[in-house]
C-alpha cells in the first residue's frame, strides 16, 4: 500500500498492486486494473518511487526469513525482479550490502 494525496488535498492510500498506468496530463492520473481512474497531487515520478520503495520493502521482509540465498533468489524471480542490477531510482541505502548477510 502507497500513500498518495488526492486532488482535493485528501490523503488516501492505494494498494499499488492495483496501478495500470500513470500519465502526467499534467495532473498525474492514475488507471486502475479494473479501469477507475484517479487523479493525485503525486508526480509519476513519485508514484513510481512510492512503489519501488514499498516493493523494496516488502522483498526485505521476506528475504529476511529465508534461510538461503537460493530462496532469495527463488522470490526474486518470481517477483520479476532483478537483485544483480537495481534500477536507477531505486535508493541504495535499500539494497546495500551483500544480501548473504542478511
Amino acid at each position: 500500500m502507497i500513500e498518495l494525496t488526492r486532488l482535493n488535498g485528501n490523503p488516501m492510500v492505494l494498494n499499488s498492486d492495483l496501478i495500470k498506468t500513470a500519465e502526467a496530463s499534467p495532473d498525474t492520473m492514475l488507471t486502475l486494473i479494473n479501469g477507475e481512474k484517479l487523479i493525485v497531487r503525486e508526480t509519476c515520478e513519485d508514484v513510481t518511487e512510492r512503489v519501488l520503495a514499498y516493493r523494496a520493502r516488502l522483498l526485505a521482509l521476506v528475504s529476511r526469513r529465508l534461510p538461503t540465498y537460493d530462496d532469495l533468489q527463488r522470490v526474486v524471480s518470481i517477483a520479476s525482479l532483478d537483485i544483480a542490477d537495481p534500477p536507477a531510482c531505486v535508493s541504495r541505502p535499500l539494497l546495500q550490502g551483500p544480501l548473504t548477510d542478511r
